[in-house]
């Protein structure tokens, strides 16, 4: 979706640098008309412009200036001119700033500006331009037929509708642009933030971990055989009126006593190294083993 955006603004780019040709030859081309004498329209006729007025002689030959001819072109006319060579001049700026915009959509970084403060410029020179553009149509459109000469739109004056019809679509064209500009991934300056993936371990375990209890939250204390003490934690009614206190088990057993060295037998705790021995005669002597319940 970002490369269709990217290519959108490209083909804006390559509409704004054909406008800025076409206002161009506009105003560069001297026929926005065509003149001819009522009278005698062999021996009085021409073309003129928003700059000179030229008449045509015997053998393709022409003259040029302000009185080589009765006719005199309107104010409209002048102005008309240069009212189309502001707008084209507009467009060139227009096409200088796209060039910016190319840089930062192939270098996707800030160039000069922000990207979106681009392209609204742009829309803004773009919406201008059109509204010059006709009016330069519409001022020399007001040069008329009188002081008895008939006049004929030249190929200036087509050209210059031409360069309001495609202007106007730069405008609209211009509008998408900066609309899709401030949307998700408009910008190619700005770097999208792209949600990392996480892993899980499960056989990752913490070196220095602490095993709490599940009800006071407070770390197990171990003895010396390994095994897990038990906790006494107090618990409170939710009026706060009485206490209770609770003795919980251990998420361990810590019942849990060493293994004999031996491997078989009862452990006798009471037992020491320097009980006597049985007699080999088959006597017996009776032996208390202590435990912890029965007596033998």
């Amino acid at each position: 979706m970002a490369s269709g955006k990217a290519l959108y603004s490209i083909a804006v780019v390559v509409i704004g640098f054909i406008c800025f040709v076409v206002g161009a030859v506009a105003v560069g081309l001297p026929t926005w008309g065509h003149f001819y004498s009522l009278e005698n329209p062999n021996f009085d006729q021409g073309y003129f412009g928003p700059w000179r007025v030229c008449k045509r002689l015997l053998y393709y030959r022409e003259k040029c200036g302000i009185d080589v001819s009765k006719f005199r072109p309107s104010l409209a006319v002048y102005i008309a001119g240069v009212v189309a060579a502001i707008g084209v001049s507009i467009l060139g700026v227009f096409c200088i700033l796209s060039v910016l915009q190319l840089a930062m959509i192939s270098s996707k970084e800030k160039v000069g500006l922000k990207y979106t403060h681009l392209v609204m410029i742009k829309l803004a020179l773009a919406l201008l331009a059109t509204l010059l553009s006709i009016a330069a149509a519409g001022l020399f459109a007001v040069q008329g037929d009188d002081r008895g000469f008939y006049l004929v739109r030249g190929e200036a004056f087509y050209v210059q509708i031409v360069c309001i019809v495609i202007n106007s679509a730069l405008f609209i064209m211009s509008v998408y642009d900066a609309l899709f500009s401030r949307r998700e991934g408009g910008d190619p300056t700005t770097i999208e933030e792209s949600g990392g993936t996480t892993i899980n371990n499960p056989g990752f375990k913490e070196g220095r971990g602490i095993s709490m209890t599940d009800a006071s939250g407070k770390p197990y204390s171990t003895n010396g055989h390994g095994s897990v003490a038990s906790m006494n934690t107090t618990a409170t009614t939710l009026t706060g009126l009485s206490d209770s206190t609770i003795t919980r088990s251990p998420l361990r057993s810590s019942l849990k006593k060493p293994k004999p060295k031996d491997g078989m037998g009862i452990q006798n705790p009471g037992y020491s190294g320097h009980s006597p021995p049985l007699n080999r005669n088959g006597s017996q002597k009776k032996v208390r083993i202590q435990t912890h319940s029965t007596e033998v």
